[in-house]
């Protein structure tokens, strides 16, 4: 099967890793390439597929591996696959990558309910260390005078603000936010039902029947087209004899022949995958189990003080919530009218620090362009997060450049 791998993707990476391996006089070339972008568009997939058309390798690290019980493993571990990567080099001849997927879960900051642990320090310190030095990178308790091969490092992730800002400044990670457009969608998901018998016409309707979902989207709906042979399969060998048929039967492994993938029946299933998504984002429950939690400790820290009060001789006679605050009007017009110009709006907050720092940290992608939910939506987060700073950003999804910030909300 033959994968679409998007020009400006190959290209981004290709410049990328040929110049951090050429000697280019007086020019600091940036080590990291930051790939980041909403979830499901193949970021890491992109990568593997312009991997392979180079002929490069890769020494792989995941977000998992960036934590551990001991401190300090995490850091020596990046040292020790980057050294891997420059040893491979002169054994193999060929170029390598250090490749680090979803960095922003291992090493960043999501919420106030993240801990920030020694490793996470740890790991962003060895990293600026590396981008800093990158051919003399020692592991503890050791020391090689020789110098090291120089080896790029790419790290993939949705939201880099979540991470320390000096490790994404620019001398040491130059940052590609990877946001494929139409004829992208329409290459990558022509890949994907490359052997399925659909013309170039049926894949352009069915990417435009779904605009707003993530290339991954169109992967699982082409997984869930055989869902009803395995349901007919599940049936026909009966449940409590599907796990001998499977795995270690004598017949071998089960065969199915191609289902029928027309555009109806794509559109069909995409529906009900669709469907199921949005009431995934109807219930919400987690965020309705925090507010409640929320709510719970508030009246426990306020019982606490009423208690404390009366042991004293004081008696509280009033105890209320402090009153949520009010968007101000000027604001609720101005959200009205980006929406109705077609305009895509979104927020971010940041403490005093990260303010200092410009390193704001996304908050809400308003999907709806319907002016009562987004100000609904805006004004139970000036809540949640009402001890920050928030910015209200608008964002010209034609230009693909932001035509707003403005913040809405400062610390009382």
């Amino acid at each position: 099967m033959s994968y679409y791998i998007s020009p400006h993707f190959l290209d981004k990476l290709a410049i990328h890793i040929t110049k951090n391996y050429l000697e280019l006089p007086h020019v600091r070339v940036p080590l990291i390439l930051g790939i980041h972008g909403r979830k499901g568009e193949g970021k890491s997939f992109q990568c593997e597929l312009v991997f392979e058309r180079m002929g490069i390798e890769a020494v792989r690290m995941s977000a998992g591996e960036l934590e551990s019980p001991d401190a300090g493993d995490p850091g020596r571990l990046i040292r020790l696959r980057y050294r891997e990567a420059a040893e491979m080099v002169k054994v193999r001849g060929k170029m390598f990558v250090l490749i680090i997927n979803d960095l922003d879960i291992g090493a960043g900051r999501i919420d106030r309910g993240t801990q920030y642990t020694v490793n996470t320090q740890l790991v962003n310190g060895t990293l600026m260390n590396i981008a800093d030095s990158p051919t003399d990178v020692q592991l503890p308790g050791s020391y090689d005078s020789n110098p090291l091969q120089r080896i790029p490092i790419i790290v993939t992730g949705n939201d880099f603000s979540t991470l320390y800002a000096p490790l994404i400044r620019d001398g040491r990670m130059e940052k590609f936010y990877w946001e494929p457009n139409r004829e992208d969608r329409i290459g990558i998901v022509g890949g994907i039902f490359a052997e399925d018998g659909l013309t170039s016409a049926d894949i352009e309707e069915l990417v435009d029947s779904f605009p707003q979902q993530a290339i991954d989207f169109f992967s699982a709906l082409r997984s869930r087209i055989y869902d009803e042979q395995i349901r007919e399969f599940i049936h026909q060998i009966g449940v409590d004899k599907i796990s001998s048929r499977v795995i270690n039967s004598v017949e071998g492994p089960p065969q199915f022949p191609k289902p029928n993938f027309t555009l109806s029946r794509l559109v069909e299933f995409g529906e009900m995958m669709r469907s199921e998504q949005e009431q995934v984002e109807t219930l919400k429950l987690a965020k309705e189990y925090n507010k409640v939690l929320g709510e719970t400790r508030r009246h426990g820290d306020t019982e606490t003080r009423r208690h404390g009060d009366e042991s004293n001789g004081n008696s509280v006679q009033n105890l209320s919530h402090p009153s949520r605050k009010l968007i101000a009007l000027d604001t609720q017009k101005q959200i009205r009218e980006f929406l109705a110009q077609g305009y895509r709006l979104s927020l971010e907050h940041a403490n005093e620090r990260r303010v200092r720092n410009n390193a704001w940290q996304s908050g809400i992608n308003f999907p709806s362009n319907e002016a009562s939910e987004v100000i609904m939506a805006l004004d139970e987060f000036l809540e949640e997060y009402q001890g920050e700073y928030v910015r209200l950003i608008g964002i010209d999804p034609k230009a693909k450049r932001r035509v707003l910030e403005k913040i809405i909300q400062r610390p009382s």
